[in-house]
C-alpha cells in the first residue's frame, strides 16, 4: 500500500505501539491521520506532535467497547474527514497471571477490549471500505498469537484468536480489494507491559522498530508482519520442534511460576522416593 496521501485510522494511539504507529505514519507521508483512544488528555498530545509535522489530524476520544457511541462517531469523522484508507487495529490491554488465580473481572476486560472492540471497529469500517472499493486493515496480535505462554492465557486467547479472525476477513475481503494483515511484535517496550513480570531470556523491542517494520510490511503482499529476530525464531521453533519450545517457555516464565513449579517437582521426587 501506498500510503502517500491517504487517511488512516489507528486505534489506541494514545500510547505505546499505537501511538508510533501513528508518529511514523506521519513521517512517511499519509496526509490525515484520526486517532482514537479512551483518554481525550494523551491523544491530545499525540495530536499536537502529529500537528508539527504537518499532517492533519482529528481525535476520537472513545471506548471500543460502547458500540452505539463509537457507530454515531465513526459516521461523523467519515463525513468531516472523508474516506478511511487503512484501519490499524491496535487498542488492547494485558493483565498477567496464573490461570487458577485470574480474576474474571480481568479476563472479561482482555476478552471485551482485545476482541470485541476490534470487532466493532473492524465492522463499521470494513462495510464503508467494501463500499469504496478500496482499504487495508491491519490487526495487531503479537508473537503469543502463534506461541501460548504460561501466566498469559487469556491474553495468549485474544491475540490467537485476532489471527483466526484475520485469516477469515482476508478471504473474505479480498473480493472487494481489501487487505487484512496481521501484525506480531514480541514483547514491547511499553507503559503497558513495565508492570509485568517478564519472561526470562526476552530482549524488548522499541515500539518504534514496531511501527516501521509495520509501515515498511504494507509495502509486500506479506499477510503477516512478524516483528523481530526473537519473533521469526520462536515461530520456527515451535513448527519444528514444539516440544522443546514448551520446555523452554517453562523454564523462561517469571520468577514466582517456576518457584511454584520446581516446588511441586521436588514434592513429587520426595514422595517417589
Amino acid at each position: 500500500m501506498n500510503i502517500q496521501g491517504k487517511t488512516a485510522l489507528v486505534t489506541g494511539a494514545s500510547r505505546g505501539i499505537g501511538r508510533a504507529i501513528a508518529l511514523e505514519l506521519a513521517k512517511t507521508g499519509v496526509r490525515r491521520l484520526l486517532l482514537l483512544a479512551r483518554d481525550r488528555q494523551r491523544l491530545a498530545e499525540v495530536a499536537t506532535e502529529i500537528s508539527a509535522l504537518g499532517v492533519e489530524v482529528a481525535i476520537l476520544a472513545l471506548d471500543l467497547t460502547q458500540p452505539v457511541e463509537v457507530n454515531i462517531k465513526l459516521a461523523q469523522a467519515w463525513r468531516d474527514h472523508g474516506p478511511i484508507h487503512l484501519l490499524v487495529n491496535c487498542a488492547g490491554v494485558v493483565h498477567q497471571a496464573p490461570f487458577l488465580q485470574s480474576q474474571l473481572p480481568k479476563v472479561q476486560e482482555e476478552l471485551t477490549t482485545n476482541l470485541v472492540g476490534m470487532y466493532t471497529i473492524t465492522r463499521l469500517v470494513a462495510r464503508r471500505m467494501v463500499a469504496q472499493q478500496e482499504g487495508v486493515i491491519v490487526n495487531v496480535s503479537s508473537l503469543m498469537g502463534k506461541v501460548a505462554a504460561p501466566t498469559m492465557a487469556t491474553y495468549s486467547a485474544t491475540k490467537f484468536a485476532i489471527l483466526g479472525f484475520t485469516q477469515a476477513l482476508r478471504g473474505e475481503l479480498a473480493a472487494h480489494n481489501i487487505r487484512v494483515i496481521a501484525l506480531l511484535p514480541s514483547l514491547t517496550d511499553t507503559d503497558m507491559v513495565r508492570e509485568l513480570e517478564w519472561f526470562r531470556w526476552v530482549v524488548p523491542m522499541t515500539p518504534q522498530k514496531v511501527a516501521q517494520a509495520l509501515v515498511a510490511g504494507l509495502h509486500k503482499e506479506s499477510p503477516e508482519i512478524l516483528v523481530g529476530w526473537q519473533s521469526h525464531l520462536a515461530v520456527w521453533c515451535n513448527r519444528i520442534a514444539p516440544m522443546l519450545l514448551e520446555k523452554v517457555l517453562l523454564m523462561a516464565a517469571p520468577s514466582k511460576h517456576r518457584q511454584k513449579r520446581y516446588q511441586r517437582l521436588r514434592h513429587a521426587r520426595a514422595t517417589s522416593s
